[in-house]
């Protein structure tokens, strides 16, 4: 199985959760992470706690708080993303859209938004319809930032399906559906690596080569 060099893992980062402490939301998320882990993959979880902690995005405002500032470095710096969210009457919870309306300070960045970046999308809802279509609206929102969903998304019934724990799902297809969501996020941030690497060496960068190079060795 290939790995990525351990002098460059990637890192995927995670966006999700509720108010309420130990969601289904955010339990979900971590199975994903884990996946992502699996693949090779240096993972960070902002949950609901933090995203709680994060004042409506204003983009009139000059000033941003420590945890905008952390959650903006963090996705900056992220090789692929997973967003996880509840269905709340057919759309985003605004908990999580609020997060994501706070990387519009990424908007003059080199690589702006989350160009070149692979995000997995996942989300729970109370009933298939909700599951279905929010996950729709999620997937529209990563192509408006300019991300990649990958092909696989979850969309989890909590109707039918309980996490009793932090490591503890009551369908093994779920637990499976959430790694495939994490491992996809980790190996196309390996392929855009590679992309990046290729296209640097066709236009004579050997800078931007060289650090393709390092996250595309294997072992």
């Amino acid at each position: 199985m290939t790995s990525f060099d351990h002098q460059r893992r990637p890192l995927v980062i995670g966006i999700g959760g509720t108010t309420r402490a130990a969601s289904s939301t955010e339990r979900a998320l971590s199975f994903a992470l884990r996946g992502a882990q699996a693949a090779g993959a240096n993972t960070r979880l902002f949950g609901g706690t933090f995203l709680h902690s994060l004042p409506h995005y204003a983009p009139e405002s000059t000033t941003r708080t420590d945890e905008q500032l952390e959650l903006i470095e963090a996705v900056r710096q992220a090789d692929a993303l997973i967003i996880a969210t509840p269905g709340y009457h057919g759309g985003v919870s605004g908990l999580v859209k609020n997060a994501l309306d706070t990387l519009e300070e990424l908007r003059a960045d080199e690589r702006p938004y989350l160009d070149g970046r692979a995000v997995g999308c996942i989300v729970t809802a109370y009933g298939w319809q909700a599951a279905g279509s929010v996950l729709t609206s999620l997937r529209s929102i990563v192509h408006a930032l300019r991300g990649w969903p990958t092909p696989f998304g979850a969309g989890i019934n909590t109707l039918e399906t309980r996490f009793e724990s932090a490591d503890t799902c009551s369908d093994p297809k779920v637990v499976d559906q959430l790694a495939t969501v994490g491992q996809q996020a980790a190996q196309f941030s390996l392929a855009f690596a590679a992309h990046r690497a290729n296209t640097a060496a066709a236009l004579g960068d050997p800078l931007n080569e060289a650090r393709g190079e390092r996250l595309l060795q294997t072992v």
